[in-house]
């Protein structure tokens, strides 16, 4: 009876080592051997800046892609999607460098506080909760969700002034601070040569008295920079200004025609100061009662 037991279970076991071979030939999915190349060459940050989920999801994508239109890693940029380019021998997408933008200049000083929150600091819960610390609704709150986001510690709250800060060397433009913000204060905008940038730095869309009343830095919707701009890189909807960095020309007009200082300019060299025109003319008076009193 042993034996038979024995012979039986041997018997079980062999029959469902066939099917299960069987059955694993029949469904086997073979793997693209480049796919594991290309995520070689991807730097595992898995941050999902491409779109995809993580370096594993990128790499597959890249591979069943007839082109590399609209294809980039943002941690890596344009060397990491050469190096793809040269494995599945295509062409990679040209692409600039993009960076994290903080739209909010609603300092302590220009924002001051008429209310406390005693809740939990996090921007994601005070945002469904109620509009903030100060009369305006929009700004950042400051609570750090966009900071524990990022995986490159490129973002961080200034002290002083209350208000979130990009590191431009570290930033990846993977774009995990974009998402992690309730109000959408941070925006991914080209990097600009030189790293040069004019940004308007605020998102107030309540009406210029109100949104002044509010924060001294804030945007009155006035339209004055958008007057000033040749280029129509400006315009100007729910009482807030936006500048198309597609259009922008960097020729920073609209930044001394901004009346609140809304508009900033980044990394650009001081500008030149205006010699005193009167200077001249009050001397040239000067020396004209001289010679009339020697004559």
């Amino acid at each position: 009876m042993i034996l038979i037991a024995v012979i039986s279970l041997g018997a079980i076991g062999a029959i469902g080592a066939v099917l299960l071979y069987a059955a694993s030939k029949k469904f086997e999915v073979i793997e693209d051997p480049r796919i594991a190349q290309v995520q070689e060459v991807l730097p595992g940050a898995n941050c999902g800046g491409c779109g995809y989920p993580g370096c594993g999801g990128f790499a597959s994508a890249c591979v069943k892609a007839s082109s590399l239109d609209g294809m980039l890693c943002p941690v890596g940029g344009s060397p990491v999607m050469g190096q793809i380019a040269s494995i599945l021998g295509m062409e990679a997408a040209s692409a600039e460098p993009m960076v994290a933008v903080v739209r909010c200049n609603g300092t302590c000083a220009a924002r001051p506080r008429n209310n406390q929150y005693d809740g939990v600091k996090s921007c994601a819960i005070a945002s469904t909760l109620y509009g903030g610390e100060t009369g305006c609704s929009f700004g950042c709150l400051g609570y750090g969700d966009c900071v524990a986001a990022c995986n490159f510690d490129a973002i961080h709250i200034n002290p002083e002034t209350g208000l979130v800060e990009v590191d431009e060397e570290k930033c990846t433009s993977c774009g995990a601070c974009v998402k992690a913000c309730p109000k959408n204060v941070i925006e991914l905008r080209k990097k600009g040569p030189k790293s040069r940038r004019v940004f308007v730095s605020c998102i107030n869309k309540d009406k210029g008295a109100i949104a002044r009343k509010a924060c001294a830095n804030a945007c009155i919707g006035c339209g004055k920079c958008a007057k000033e701009c040749a280029f129509e890189a400006i315009t100007v909807e729910n009482n807030v200004a936006y500048i198309d960095f597609t259009k922008c020309r960097l020729c920073r007009k609209c930044v001394a025609a901004c009346p609140t200082g809304a508009i900033h300019e980044l990394n650009f060299p001081p500008r030149k100061e205006a010699a005193p025109a009167a200077a001249k003319p009050e001397a040239a008076k000067v020396e004209t009662k001289e010679e009339t009193n020697q004559k």
